[in-house]
């Protein structure tokens, strides 16, 4: 069956004094039924980081404008972060800046939907709002309680949190870590977001959201609830949300005409 998506992406400045984040929803400028979402949160002092997130949006849109059907979806979305990362170092000799960024980017296409994410911008997927998967963020913390030294909890109030140990920009190769789903069902949604909303959430909360309101009202709903949660400290807010719905095909009817 066929597919329809609704689609919302939505960006708050938080209690900062710059919007670092970048947001894109990109569909492919020659072929039906593609789509690319990118979520980006720039790091690196007074415009530096907006800088960064603003390469990879760039990218993003080069890259899939020129997406051609044989390519492996994997392989565009490689590019579009490794690239940006080339592209993000540069800039270190052109400015006065260090410019660092996260990437999430997710390709959805009639019969798949792929993702790729570099840092602690996130990727949730939902079937209705039963929490199907996430991203494992590529953070100092993230990687301790892999390793048992701390726990789930702990690492959500620890003070290194934010530290990243891959990220677009950095000396070292950016670390890139992949998913899919093939096909999209009914009622799959998908949210990136950087951290400036996810660290006022659980999943369940996050699912319960998505399921009962359009892309564009649970946006309103999830920037006002991390607003709140800030308490006058929040960083940028972005956000994109897809929704799947698979469309019956019409079948084709029968003639009844008389002789």
């Amino acid at each position: 069956m066929p597919i329809t998506v609704e689609t919302c992406a939505a960006q708050h400045i938080g209690d900062r004094r710059e919007q670092q984040d970048r947001i894109a929803l990109i569909p492919h400028p020659a072929r039906s039924g593609l789509l690319m979402a990118v979520v980006a949160d720039g790091m690196g002092g007074h415009t530096g980081g907006a800088l960064a997130a603003e390469q990879v949006v760039l990218k993003a849109r080069q890259n899939f404008g020129s997406f051609m059907e044989a390519e492996a979806p994997r392989d565009l979305l490689r590019s579009v972060i490794e690239e940006s990362h080339i592209v993000i170092k540069l800039t270190r000799f052109t400015s006065e800046q260090d410019p660092h960024s996260t990437a999430a980017v997710l390709l959805l296409q009639p019969d798949r939907i792929d993702w790729a994410y570099c840092g602690d911008s996130r990727i949730y997927h939902f079937r209705g709002d039963r929490f199907v998967s996430r991203t494992e963020d590529h953070s100092l913390v993230m990687d301790m309680v892999k390793k048992g030294q701390i726990t789930a909890a702990e690492a959500a109030i620890h003070p290194q949190r934010n530290v990243l140990i891959g990220c677009l920009g950095s000396e070292s190769p950016p670390v890139i870590d992949y998913g899919e789903c093939r096909p999209p069902f009914d009622d799959d949604t998908f949210l990136l977001c950087s951290d400036g909303l996810w660290g006022y959430f659980g999943d369940e909360e996050l699912g319960g959201v998505l399921a009962a309101n359009t892309p564009r009202a649970a946006a309103e709903q999830l920037i006002h609830r991390a607003r709140v949660r800030g308490y006058g400290g929040g960083d940028n807010i972005s956000l994109v949300i897809i929704k799947v719905s698979r469309v019956p095909e019409a079948r084709p009817t029968r003639s009844t005409g008389r002789s």
